[in-house]
């Protein structure tokens, strides 16, 4: 993922948190938030998951699971947020889970 998508900033990070738009399972939560520009993710991994290389295998994978699920053109900002779950399932199940959270973020942003 291109350093222009990515969110670094924590101002950015509690913007988004702070406006309370999420979804979330046993795995992940995901708060976004419309922009004007094109789509921006930023990744959160808590120190609870792990020693630094266990939580930046985690931020690669989840990263690469983003480049899979989510939409480019997209104009809106992720905040995604691993849980402790997610180290005890596979990458598929992990992927399935975050695909099913993305589907219904949009489902909501039809209505």
């Amino acid at each position: 993922m291109k350093k222009l998508y990515r969110i670094k900033k924590n101002e950015d990070f509690q913007t988004i948190i702070h406006k309370k738009k999420s979804v979330a399972n046993h795995k992940f939560v995901i708060y976004y938030l419309p922009n004007d520009e094109h789509m921006r993710v930023g990744i959160s991994v808590s120190k609870k998951l792990g020693h630094a290389v266990v939580r930046n295998k985690t931020k690669r994978q989840v990263r690469m699971m983003i480049q899979e699920v989510f939409d480019k053109d997209q104009k809106m900002d992720f905040i995604v947020i691993v849980r402790q779950k997610f180290l005890k399932s596979s990458y598929q199940e992990n992927l399935k889970d975050l695909k099913y959270l993305y589907d219904k973020i949009n489902k909501r942003m039809e209505k």
